[in-house]
């Protein structure tokens, strides 16, 4: 690991460029002129198809730029950004970019239906991703994967699985699967929040470097040590959760408002007041 010679295929890799171009084509082509092979196919918003594409650029970049070496290699900091982008905001881009009629006859079919229903539930799927995300920064573990690519890239794999059937409960692209209530989400994502914490503490307040890999490097940067670069991770990692999750709840929050609003026309606050009888003081004002 830190080796004198570095591939230009190490720094940029070709598979993961090819993996998001393929991706991106295919999209283009099922929510485009292949649409009408579905059924109930609808045009995309714009808005939609910006979030699918905005989640292949940043996989492209957290995987397929010299950021993946340097995480792997050299800096726990990248590596933590890594975490951030795999996890946090790819995820609900993706989800958030994919029509009901793509998703509904693949969620659907015989067999996988039935473990949607299991790993998206909240419950399942809050416990599932914060306990194997958490278990992957225990010292012994990380060494051990990161000593082992198939190991890691198995967990990674599970990580990936485990992050979007966290986020399906909050961004369901299929409304008869959007099982839980506005508050509701907004109360999982705020759980979320406080199972990822002791995680970025372990990281944070650590007066020691606790993974093995990056004991024998050079970091990059001269000013960072190896114990800054690993607090600084941690830093990075709480403070992408803490942003995402914000925007997370803020959208929830003004899409239910929005629905509120559209349901109960008192609340137009920019509807222009009729004149009304004032009637405050009658009885039947205060069962209104």
């Amino acid at each position: 690991m830190g080796g004198n010679t570095v591939s230009i295929f190490q720094l940029w890799s070709p598979a993961v460029l090819v993996t998001a171009i393929v991706a991106g084509w295919l999209y283009t082509k099922i929510t485009g002129s292949w649409s009408e092979k579905f059924r109930d196919a609808e045009p995309v918003p714009v808005n939609m198809k910006r979030n699918f594409y905005l989640g292949l650029i940043l996989f492209f970049v957290s995987e397929g730029t010299p950021l993946g070496y340097l995480g792997h290699n050299y800096m726990f900091s990248a590596h933590m950004t890594q975490m951030s982008l795999n996890y946090l905001i790819i995820p609900p881009l993706i989800l958030t970019g994919l029509p009901a009629w793509v998703i509904r006859p693949i969620i659907e079919m015989k067999g996988i239906r039935g473990c949607m229903k299991l790993f998206t539930h909240p419950i399942v799927a809050v416990l599932l991703f914060n306990l194997f995300f958490s278990f992957y920064h225990i010292p012994f573990i990380m060494n051990t994967l990161m000593a082992n690519d198939l190991l890691l890239f198995l967990y990674h794999t599970l990580l990936v699985v485990t992050s979007f059937t966290m986020w399906f409960p909050v961004f369901c692209p299929v409304p008869e699967w959007d099982r839980i209530t506005s508050l509701q989400k907004i109360a999982f994502v705020a759980v979320n929040g406080v199972l990822l914490t002791p995680a970025c503490a372990l990281i944070i307040f650590a007066q020691t470097p606790l993974y093995e890999m990056y004991l024998n490097v050079i970091v990059p940067f001269p000013y960072l040590s190896l114990l800054d670069d690993q607090q600084l991770g941690g830093v990075i990692m709480k403070i992408m959760q803490e942003i995402t999750y914000g925007i997370a709840i803020g959208i929830i929050f003004f899409k239910w408002f929005r629905t509120e609003r559209s349901k109960n026309p008192d609340l137009q606050m920019d509807a222009p007041m009729e004149p009304q009888e004032n009637n405050s003081l009658q009885p039947s004002a205060f069962l209104k």
